[in-house]
């Protein structure tokens, strides 16, 4: 499944826009948290999405602003958005966190190294719950979908603190015994 395809076609679809503007539009909502995608590869992305004829590009001048190019969805492409959107509401839940590889190689490492290991683990999801937070605080504009997303990441570093104490405590303990 093309989480990229669906998040570029998804946003212009709601509105027509440049590539530079979509880039933008993915930092601007934090999307890179939770879906694997870098803001240069937002370009690359369209200029596959047009190549395939999901995307057509226009060439527009505004004003004095030198030319760029915004794209509309095709037929073609609302056809593959709504493929790729039933796909991914009907498929397994894939929840894949970076520290997990840090998880399952803790063994390898000395036992203050692992207190350290999992003090900084505690830490970053901390420094996601902060980040949240605020970022609720400052969007409260946003469309019910959003803000959903938002209260959804929340929850889930809820329940990892919760999980990253209690692992700490019986793994910790684990190597004393």
């Amino acid at each position: 499944m093309a989480t990229i395809d669906l998040i570029v076609l998804g946003m212009i679809k709601a509105q027509p826009q440049s590539a530079y503007e979509l880039q933008k539009n993915v930092e601007y909502r934090n999307i890179s948290w939770w879906v694997k995608v870098s803001t240069p590869s937002i370009y690359k992305k369209v200029v596959q999405l047009e190549k395939k004829g999901y995307l057509l590009g226009e060439i527009v001048k505004e004003g004095k602003m030198p030319e760029k190019t915004v794209y509309h969805i095709t037929d073609q492409g609302d056809k593959y958005f709504l493929t790729l959107m039933e796909e991914a509401s009907g498929g397994m839940v894939r929840l894949f966190l970076d520290f997990n590889a840090v998880v399952m190689n803790l063994n390898f490492v000395s036992e203050s190294k692992r207190a350290e290991l999992i003090g900084r683990m505690e830490g970053g999801i901390q420094e996601l719950r902060e980040e949240i937070k605020e970022k609720s605080e400052e969007r409260q504009h946003v469309p019910l979908t959003g803000k959903t997303i938002l209260d959804q990441q929340m929850r889930l570093t809820e329940v990892l603190t919760e999980w990253i104490t209690e692992f700490r405590q019986e793994y910790l303990q684990e190597g004393e015994d």
